[in-house]
C-alpha cells in the first residue's frame, strides 16, 4: 500500500519505525524541554479515550478522583528511605523562587504516595474512616537520560490511585481488584493487548512496596511493555507518615496501604502492540474515530453525510472526509497511518450502484457493501477488528514465549519462561548483566501469586522497554 513508502519498515529498523509511525500519524513532537513531549490532537484523543475507560472503572470500584499539588517539599521524601533512594536519581528539584532561594528543596511530583500520606495522616483518625479510596490524574516528572516519546519522556501523564485499609488482607484485596478489573479490562478488553500479569520480583518492586503486580505485554519486535502497576504499600508509609487509626476494640494502629497507576505510555504500547508498515492500527474500542467516510466527488458529498449522520445515530464514532479538492489517495493513507479501523469511500460509481466500498484496517481488505445495509455491517465488523486484534496479540504471545532450563538458553528477543526455583535471584543478576530482566511472576495455571515465595512459580523474562 502506499503509506508504507512513508515509514520505515518494522523489520528494517523497529525503533526508525516507531518514530515514523509518531512523526507520519500526527501523534506528538518533542517539546522545547528535553525529553518532554507534546502531545499532538490525534495522540491526546488516544490518551483522552484510554483515561476515560480507565476512569469509568476506576470510579464504578468505589474511588473517588482528588487532586493534589505537584510540589512536594523534600523532607516528605526523607520519611520513607527506600522510596526517596529509589527515585533519587530522577528527580527535578525546585530551589529557587520569587528571587531567592528556598529554605527547603521542592520535588517536582515524581510519584505522590508522600503527599497522600500526609494527607491521609490528618484524614484517618477511627476505622469508620477506613478504606480510603483515592485516585489523581496528573503530570509527572521523571528525569530521563534516554527519552522515547510516549514511552519514557521527562514529564508524562497518568494516574494515581492511593489507598488506606483496616488490614494487610484488605490493601492486598484492593490491589488485585484495580489490577484486574481496572487495568486488566482497560488493557484486554479496550486496547485489545494480550499481557502477562504476575508479581513483580524483589528487584523490580516499586520503591517502598511489599509487593508490586504488574501487566506486561509483548510488543511486535519482541520487547516487553510494562503496560500497569500495582502496590501493596504494607505500612512503610503509614508508619512514615503516621496514618493511624482507632479500632473497633479502641485499639490505634497503622494503616495498610496502597498505590496504582497507568501512564500515557500506553500510547506507546498501542503503537507497537497492533501497528504495522503502512501505521496505526486501532482497536474500534479505543479509536478516537471509528470509520471514516470519504467522499471521491463532490457530487457524492450530500449521500456521505447522510450516511455519516447514519452511523452516528448507531452509536459509531464516524468521521465525514469532505475534503475533495485533495487527492483521494493521499486521504487514504493519511487515515491508514492513523489507523481508523474502517474506511467507507463513495464514489460515483459506487453511488450508481447503490454499494460503498468498505476498507478494513486491519487486514487491508475491501468489500461492496450495499448502502441501506452498511450501518449493521460496519457494527458487527467493529466487534469482529476488536477480537481479531486481540487474538492477534495473544497468538504474537504464545509464539513468541520460548521455555527455558537455564540462563544460558536465553538469547534474542521474545518471552522466555523458566521455574523461578530454578533461577533465583543471582540468576535473575545475571540476567540483568545481559539486558534482561523478570518481567514477572506467575503461580500455577496462571493465577496471581500472594508472595515471591510461593510454591510452583514461573519467571517471564525479557528484553524491556
Amino acid at each position: 500500500m502506499a503509506a508504507k513508502r512513508v515509514l520505515t519498515p518494522q523489520s528494517e529498523d523497529f525503533p526508525r519505525w516507531y518514530q515514523d509511525v509518531v512523526a507520519k500519524a500526527d501523534l506528538a513532537e518533542g517539546g522545547a524541554t528535553r525529553g518532554t513531549m507534546v502531545m499532538k490532537p490525534w495522540g491526546n484523543a488516544l490518551w483522552e479515550r484510554i483515561r476515560d475507560e480507565v476512569d469509568r472503572r476506576i470510579k464504578a470500584t468505589g474511588h473517588e478522583n482528588v487532586q493534589f499539588p505537584m510540589f512536594i517539599p523534600y523532607s516528605f521524601l526523607e520519611k520513607e528511605a527506600e522510596h526517596v533512594e529509589g527515585f533519587s536519581p530522577e528527580l527535578a528539584l525546585v530551589t529557587h523562587a520569587g528571587g531567592e532561594e528556598l529554605a527547603e528543596p521542592l520535588v517536582v511530583r515524581p510519584t505522590s504516595e508522600t503527599l497522600f500520606g500526609d494527607a491521609m495522616s490528618r484524614w484517618v483518625q477511627g476505622h469508620r474512616d477506613l478504606p480510603l479510596l483515592l485516585n489523581q490524574w496528573a503530570n509527572v516528572v521523571r528525569w530521563e537520560l534516554r527519552p522515547r516519546i510516549f514511552l519514557r519522556t521527562t514529564e508524562f501523564y497518568w494516574q494515581e490511585g492511593h489507598t488506606a485499609h483496616a488490614t494487610f488482607d484488605e490493601a492486598q484485596a484492593e490491589a488485585l481488584t484495580v489490577h484486574r478489573r481496572v487495568y486488566l479490562e482497560t488493557i484486554r478488553d479496550c486496547l485489545a493487548i494480550d499481557v502477562v500479569s504476575g508479581l513483580k520480583t524483589k528487584r523490580e518492586t516499586f520503591a517502598g512496596a511489599d509487593l508490586t503486580y504488574t501487566h506486561e505485554g509483548l510488543m511486535r519486535d519482541g520487547k516487553a511493555l510494562q503496560m500497569a502497576t500495582s502496590h501493596n504499600l504494607g505500612q512503610h508509609f503509614a508508619k512514615g507518615f503516621d496514618i493511624t487509626f482507632t479500632d473497633a476494640e479502641n485499639t490505634v494502629q497503622h494503616a495498610w496501604t496502597t498505590s496504582w497507576g497507568l501512564s500515557s505510555r500506553t500510547v506507546g504500547g498501542l503503537i507497537m502492540s497492533h501497528g504495522d508498515d503502512a501505521g496505526l492500527r486501532l482497536p474500534p474500542v479505543i479509536a478516537p474515530r471509528q470509520v471514516v467516510v470519504m467522499a471521491v466527488k463532490e457530487d457524492v458529498v450530500d449521500v456521505c453525510d447522510d450516511l455519516d449522520h447514519r452511523l452516528l445515530r448507531a452509536g459509531v464514532r464516524s468521521h465525514l472526509d469532505r475534503r475533495t479538492d485533495s487527492s483521494f489517495g493521499r486521504r487514504a493513507v493519511e487515515w491508514e497511518l492513523k489507523g481508523v479501523p474502517i474506511r467507507l469511500e463513495l464514489g460515483p460509481r459506487d453511488l450508481a450502484e447503490g454499494v460503498v466500498t468498505l476498507a478494513r484496517r486491519d487486514t487491508g481488505e475491501k468489500e461492496a457493501v450495499p448502502l441501506e445495509s452498511v450501518v449493521d455491517r460496519v457494527v458487527d465488523l467493529l466487534v469482529e477488528i476488536q477480537a481479531d486484534l486481540l487474538e492477534e496479540s495473544r497468538r504474537h504471545r504464545e509464539t513468541s514465549t520460548t521455555d527455558v532450563g537455564s540462563v544460558a538458553e536465553i538469547d534474542g528477543n521474545g518471552l522466555f519462561r523458566m521455574a523461578w526455583a530454578d533461577l533465583g535471584e543471582a540468576g535473575e543478576d545475571a540476567l540483568a548483566e545481559r539486558g534482561y530482566s523478570v518481567r514477572c511472576l506467575v503461580g500455577p495455571d496462571g493465577e496471581l501469586p500472594g508472595s515471591r515465595d510461593d510454591d510452583g512459580l514461573t519467571a517471564y523474562i525479557a528484553k524491556a522497554y
